[in-house]
């Protein structure tokens, strides 16, 4: 299941308050911030997702299904 830019963004920051509390053992603040590096990487993908079809509707005024697969 693809999650949202939303629900990413929303587990990256619990993720991120429970690395700030200090309340995790080393290991799994180690597992806590691999998926946070995800998590991070999702929603930059996203983002530049949207971005790009954006920008392609600037160009072409026009709204379109956009492969981002093709480009």
């Amino acid at each position: 299941m693809e999650l949202t830019y939303e629900q990413a963004y929303s587990k990256l920051e619990e993720i991120l308050n429970k690395l700030e509390t200090n309340n995790a053992s080393l290991d799994e603040s180690l597992k806590l911030y691999e998926e946070g590096i995800k998590l991070y990487a999702t929603c930059n993908k996203l983002l530049d997702e949207a971005k790009f079809k954006i920008s392609k509707f600037n160009q072409t005024q026009e709204l379109e299904n956009f492969d981002l697969e093709e480009e």
